[in-house]
């Protein structure tokens, strides 16, 4: 039996058989142009077996694109979309709003936004969903919210030092508007000591705001408090937007800038049935100075506070108490002397609007 040869009672398989006829309709560079007599008698085999059909050995024809089956498709989703619309409507549309709890967090803010965000579909918060029909429901939770530069060296500080005191800044932004005990009315401890102890003027306003506040000593110039006895948060997350800014101050100082928006969702204290929810809103900027300890008295890890300025609505009017004081039931009412404010626009300069002193501005919304 030579190379390349078959015996001549050789047979081949059903598979192999199918596969040349494939390969011969393909144009197979190496199958035949005509089959050869045993193929033909082949042929006639496979047609004479049962449920081979009447096909030829040219009658195989390749798989056709099932046209029509992306209209099934289409069809089995449009069905589907219209189901879920006719079962909760109500998260559909506010999927569409932007303010649906799970829409996507928009990038962090690195530096002033151009404009403020868009106006979502009216919806008032519950005690489940206190974030609803606000731009805050997308908005990271905690010190997430709060962006953080990349850091050079800047005047008497390395980059490695820079990295230190911007944490240690939002450290204290931290301290001074997330910390939940704080928020319950107790004394920042935390955030007193990144102060640093020999300013005194900060150091007169510490001693006295939380002893007997008033307009000029006033606790929440720094500090984020609500008094437990009239007031509690709605869940664990306060929503955050804001971002730390640097740059080389007074005396080859590093001077950080904080400004970031917190919202904090709350109700009665004692609402029980009663699930009302009110948004408090706040805006702080903060100017903190780490002075070089050659040109400056100062403590390691600790910062001089520059300036200090905030914007609030839902957070009370009237004369100091030192506690945020949300409006509820029919206390929730605009003043109408007062001057409108978004208090989600983040694209103007922080002391345009809120409520400073005895007056008291108006929020598009909340």
């Amino acid at each position: 039996m030579g190379a390349g040869t078959e015996p001549d009672n050789s047979s081949r398989s059903d598979e192999e058989w199918e596969r040349f006829l494939r390969e011969s309709v393909a144009g197979a560079s190496d199958a035949p142009k005509e089959p050869s007599a045993r193929a033909r008698e082949e042929a006639g085999r496979l047609r004479a077996e049962p449920g081979r059909g009447v096909e030829g050995w040219r009658g195989y024809t390749p798989a056709r694109p099932e046209r029509r089956r992306g209209w099934y498709v289409v069809g089995l989703l449009a069905s589907l979309v219209l189901l879920v619309v006719a079962l909760a409507p109500g998260r559909i549309v506010g999927l569409f709003a932007g303010d649906d709890p799970d829409s996507p967090t928009p990038a962090a803010e690195t530096a002033r936004p151009t404009q403020a965000p868009p106006v979502e579909a009216a919806q008032r918060p519950t005690m489940d969903e206190p974030f609803r029909g606000s731009p805050a429901a997308s908005w990271a939770g905690g010190a997430a919210g709060i962006t953080v530069p990349k850091a050079g060296a800047v005047g008497w500080m390395s980059a490695a030092e820079v990295e230190r005191a911007l944490a240690r800044s939002r450290d204290f932004v931290v301290a001074s508007g997330l910390d939940r005990g704080v928020l319950r009315g107790e004394r920042p401890e935390k955030a007193i000591a990144l102060i640093n102890p020999h300013q005194k003027d900060v150091q007169s306003l510490l001693n006295t705001a939380f002893r007997n506040p008033s307009e000029k000593n006033d606790p929440l110039l720094l500090f984020s408090r609500f008094q437990p006895s009239r007031t509690r948060l709605v869940g664990d997350v306060v929503k955050t937007r804001g971002r730390l800014t640097y740059r080389e101050g007074e005396r080859g100082a590093l001077q950080v800038t904080a400004d970031v928006t917190f919202v904090y969702p709350v109700t009665r204290a004692d609402a029980g049935g009663d699930d009302e929810v009110v948004r408090t809103i706040v805006r702080r900027e903060l100017v903190l100075s780490w002075d070089d300890p050659d040109k400056v008295i100062t403590e390691p890890g600790t910062f001089s506070i520059v300036s200090y300025k905030y914007d609030t609505t839902n957070g009370g009017c009237g004369a100091s108490t030192g506690y945020f004081t949300p409006p509820f039931g029919t206390d929730r009412r605009a003043d109408e002397d007062g001057t409108e404010v978004d208090p989600y626009d983040r694209s103007v300069p922080v002391g345009r609007g809120g409520s400073t002193g005895d007056e008291c501005g108006r929020a598009t919304r909340s």
